[in-house]
């Protein structure tokens, strides 16, 4: 990157612009609020990287969109900032290698954010096909990443291809990388009804679920009804349950029980109670 400017600029809020379809949130969260009292009290310690607008004499964000964000919350009017000629294909890259290392990514931020890579390294010539780990000499999975193997951003790829629901779904950690993935490969008609599904029986596609769907789609045969029926099976982690403090329990349970005779003790027990109330209402009917 080529830095027109040596050092640190001032520049006013009002001329920043994020970078535009960048995938990465920018919340109004603890994080943040811990953000702007930092930068309240001593300001901001690590300048911004922006690239110019053509034409303007405004300039668009690659690395720092929470410290601008925490900036303009505290009310401060100029920033630090390093300024960078890039082109829209370096910047992309930049601004999701930038974010990338962040300690709390979401699976939709880095499943678009690996996109966007993708993209820009396609549009400068390299290979982006991603078949195995070593896929040509120009690109391998550690120029898309340096965490992930090549099967793994090809996963998180396909994620993109969620409808906005699941992708929810995905970074609230109700569903798993691998049933996203399965889910990824149906059209939005159907996996529309899944989430209906999903709201009808309180649950969740399991990967067994979800990988019978894609597999039913790819031989033809997914239908509303067929989704239906996978997805109204019971599974053993969403039967109705009730929970109960493990202190709770070691005031009234015997020493030495296992689970099982935990388990059979409190059913005798509450066996046990359900009668005594019936005695006790038969005897104040008498």
């Amino acid at each position: 990157m080529k830095n027109t400017m040596k050092k640190p600029v001032a520049i006013p809020v009002e001329k920043l612009c994020p970078f535009a379809g960048h995938p990465f949130k920018v919340k109004d969260d603890a994080e943040m609020n811990t953000l702007i009292e930092s930068i309240q009290t001593q300001g901001i310690f690590s300048p911004l990287i922006v690239r110019p607008i053509e034409n303007t004499e405004e300039y668009e964000v690659v690395s720092g969109h929470r410290r601008l964000h925490a900036a303009q919350k505290a009310g401060i009017t100029e920033v630090p900032a390093l300024i960078y000629a890039l082109d829209r294909d370096a910047a992309t890259i930049a601004v999701v290698d930038s974010n990338l290392h962040r300690e709390h990514i979401l699976p939709s931020e880095k499943a678009f954010a690996y996109k966007l890579k993708m993209e820009a390294l396609s549009h400068q010539g390299k290979r982006t096909d991603l078949t195995s780990d070593q896929v040509g000499p120009k690109l391998t999975a550690a120029t898309i990443s340096e965490t992930d193997s090549a099967s793994q951003v090809k996963r998180y790829i396909r994620l993109t291809y969620l409808i906005p629901e699941f992708l929810e779904k995905m970074d609230e950690g109700e569903i798993a990388l691998s049933v996203g993935v399965e889910l990824s490969f149906l059209d939005e008609q159907n996996q529309r009804a899944v989430l209906e599904q999903c709201a009808i029986n309180d649950c969740t596609p399991s990967y067994s679920q979800a990988w019978r769907m894609h597999k039913a789609d790819r031989e033809g045969t997914l239908t509303t009804a067929v989704i239906q029926t996978i997805m109204s099976e019971e599974k053993a982690n969403q039967r109705e349950t009730v929970k109960v403090p493990i202190s709770r329990l070691r005031e009234v349970l015997p020493q030495g029980l296992d689970a099982k005779k935990t388990e059979d003790f409190i059913i005798k027990a509450c066996d046990y109670y359900r009668k005594y109330l019936v005695r006790q209402r038969n005897r104040d009917e008498r």
